[in-house]
């Protein structure tokens, strides 16, 4: 497991904030995010409130500690590194009970320090960037909130696709019995993706395209490709019954059902290039992994 429960000793007498700033040299963000997420514990294994008084010598923190199933960066810089990361690995463990995920690796590799500049979906395989250390944190992240890059994925869609394509509809949550699902709409947050076709597979009636998304809502490129009538092939949320899109969320969806309802047994979305600028240096990553089709 990611989590691990470590032990401290504290000063009896404090309070539980004033004991993680002194006695453990905590920041006061990190500390307010272990206290808000109920991961420090006293001997009763009773999660502390941020005013509690400290009446033990010891207390134990829920940290996370990355493990390694053989993952390696895909490339390395002094202060940053890029993953290729495969199908079906979420970059980030949603709770305690995430067995792993890419910030295993992250962690592992490159320290506590390390962390996730960006995020892609768990399903989208392809390039994620990762800081180093605490300063390319800033400078990474605020790069990706400013939009200062670019970015390319490969996707392969329904139908024949013969022509560019700009989709600019806004995209807002569609508020139904899916609570992950997202829609366009004209009152949706504003929203523009680029779409190329690249080949075009006759005999399955299916486009390989770049899809360049100049923003960056959740499910973006998903959304706005099934509402233009090119679903994304394996999709198991987007253009598929609420009822298979209910069961793979539930992770009740068998294999055989997913290939059967979705065309895939995942979803055929590769994030594959990524450009941008740190230190007045121009860097131009691209994938080695490709949609194997």
């Amino acid at each position: 497991m990611p989590f691990v429960l470590k032990k401290y000793k504290v000063t009896l007498g404090k309070t539980i904030q004033l004991a993680l700033i002194q006695d453990l040299s905590l920041n006061r963000k990190l500390l307010q995010r272990y206290l808000s997420r109920g991961r420090i514990f006293d001997s009763h294994n009773r999660a502390y409130e941020i005013s509690d008084i400290i009446k033990e010598e010891h207390i134990y923190v829920a940290q996370f500690e990355g493990h390694t199933r053989g993952m390696k960066a895909l490339l390395e810089f002094e202060d940053f590194a890029v993953f290729d990361k495969p199908s079906n690995l979420m970059v980030h463990p949603i709770s305690k009970k995430t067995a792993y995920s890419l910030l295993d690796e992250v962690r592992y590799h490159f320290g506590e320090n390390a962390n996730l500049a960006h995020r892609i979906d768990a399903e989208t395989s392809g390039l994620v960037l990762i800081c180093k250390n605490k300063n390319s944190e800033l400078i990474l992240k605020k790069m990706f909130e400013d939009k200062l890059y670019k970015k390319s994925y490969l996707a392969l869609v329904e139908g024949e696709v013969k022509e560019s394509i700009v989709i600019t509809d806004g995209i807002k949550k569609e508020m139904g019995n899916i609570g992950v699902k997202m829609m366009t709409a004209s009152d949706g947050k504003k929203s523009k993706t680029t779409i190329h076709p690249m080949k075009y597979y006759e005999d399955k009636n299916q486009t390989l395209v770049e899809a360049l998304p100049l923003t960056g809502r959740q499910h973006q490129i998903r959304v706005h490709l099934c509402s233009v009538g090119h679903r994304i092939v394996g999709d198991p949320i987007y253009g598929v019954d609420e009822s298979v899109a209910d069961s793979y969320l539930c992770k009740t969806l068998s294999k055989e059902d997913r290939i059967k309802f979705t065309g895939a047994p995942r979803l055929w979305l590769h994030a594959n290039y990524l450009e941008f600028t740190y230190n007045k240096t121009v860097y131009k990553l691209y994938s080695k992994m490709s949609l194997n089709y």
